[in-house]
This record gives C-alpha cells, structure tokens and sequence, in this order.
C-alpha cells in the first residue's frame, strides 16, 4: 500500500445499501485503507420520488461526499455498482488509482446490462438471474426482490443466519437507478487501471456473463473466487486482499 491512506469508495448494488460491506470493512482498514460505504440514492430509505432515479443521480450524490475526501481513491462497484462505479470514474478520473468491479457490470459505453444478457442468454438460460423473482410496484418503477430468491440467488453460499439477517435488509429499488447505462471516455475511464474480482458460482451474474463482459471492456486484472453473488460476505478476507494487491501494483507502477 502506498504511504498516503488510500480511499476504498464502496458502492452497492440493486435493493442493497452501505450495510452489505460491513463484513468487509474492518479488513479493509486492517490493510491501510479508509473506508466509505455509504446508501446510494434511489434505494431502500433513499428510494425519493422513483420518477427522479437516475445513474447521473447517483454520480452526482457520490461526487458531493467525495468533495470533503483527501486523497486517492479506489473505486469498488458491486453488482449493479459497477455501472455507477464506471460513470464516477469517468467523471473524477484524475482523482482515481482504480476501479474494482465485484461481480461487478463492467459495461461498453452506451450499454446497458440487459443486452449483456439479452446476447447470451439463448446459450446460457440461468443468465435470467433475479429476473424472474421481482416483485413490481409503483406501475413498473420500483422493484423488490423476493425473499426466497434474496437466500437462493444471492445468498446460496453463506450460512443461514447471515443470510436471514441480510434478507430483511434487501429494500425495494427504483427502476432509474437500476437499469444504468454508462457513457464513458478512452481518455478518461478507459485509461484507468481495473480489477475484476469474478464470483464463480454467482447465481445472479452468472460467470458466463462476467466473462463477456471481461471481452467487452478489455484490459482488466482478474482475481476468481469461489463464491456466490456477494463476496465480500461470504469471503471478505480474500476480496480485501485482492484489493490490497491490485492497489499496490499501481502504487509500485507510479513509483
């Protein structure tokens, strides 16, 4: 790590919020670095009028909290975060070290995820994901996911007392904050260094389309592990590594 505190920017995905890098943080503090995990807008106790949710939304709450943070950061986009994670990006490149996607939706600019899916899904049906297991509201803006799909889905892979506290924390999501679309640059995202951190047993983004979307935005590192949808609470020591590491390669590149 360098010498100067490094800022992990932690950014969730859909029906989620900060609470799910809990497990994580404290591992990532151990290795050098502040933390900042916070409630994106357009979700659970943010959802607001679902009319206004939007990925620019969402950038633009980002880029306010940011304001008061020194230093270099490293953003870290989960699920659906990765889009967000790519639009802030691109929006504050010179003050970013890295972009880490967790089971993340490394997206081309100008796509959106669902053509991801929609491109291979003839081949691999299961890339439906969580699709099929929304509950709709709000005539079609806002989304919940159902709790038997919450532990079977995203949660397969953690005991189930961690996945019955984490079920009651899955709130409903806004329709404009979910489906995103990120425009970015060669000269400014597309020039930071990435990590992509692949779930091999996501139910949810399932490795096929992890993969393809590794072919469709070139150039990234890749860690695997073993784990369902949410890695940094089913192994939240190793992700942390691979942060830490990933981090360290740029620092040592720029010394």
């Amino acid at each position: 790590m360098p010498d100067a505190p490094i800022t992990a920017v932690l950014i969730h995905g859909a029906w989620a919020g900060g609470w799910v890098w809990e497990t994580i943080t404290p591992y990532l503090e151990e290795r050098g670095f502040r933390v900042l995990a916070p409630d994106l807008p357009g979700c659970g106790p943010r959802l607001g009028n679902p009319a206004e949710a939007s990925l620019d939304q969402c950038v633009a709450d980002l880029e306010k909290k940011l304001e008061k943070v020194g230093g270099q950061l490293l953003l870290v986009g989960h699920s659906g975060g990765g889009a967000v994670a790519t639009q802030l990006a691109e929006s504050i490149a010179e003050r970013v070290i890295g972009v880490a996607y967790l089971a993340g939706m490394m997206l081309p600019s100008g796509t959106g995820f669902g053509e991801v899916v929609e491109e291979i899904i003839k081949d691999f049906p299961e890339a439906s994901g969580i699709g099929p297991f929304l509950d709709w509201e709000a005539d079609g803006q806002v989304s919940r996911v159902q709790a038997p799909a919450i532990r079977n889905i995203f949660l397969q892979d953690v005991s189930a007392q961690v996945a019955e506290q984490a079920t009651s924390r899955f709130t409903p999501q806004a329709e404009g904050s979910r489906a995103l679309v990120p425009i970015w640059s060669q000269a400014r995202f597309g020039r930071l260094p990435r990590l992509y951190i692949e779930a091999l047993q996501d139910r949810s983004v399932i490795l096929p389309v992890q993969r393809r979307m590794q072919q469709l935005v070139p150039g990234a590192r890749v860690a695997s592990l073993d784990t369902g949808h949410v890695p940094q609470v089913a192994a939240p020591e190793a992700v942390a590594d691979a942060l830490t590491e990933f981090v360290s390669g740029q620092a040592n590149k720029k010394g």
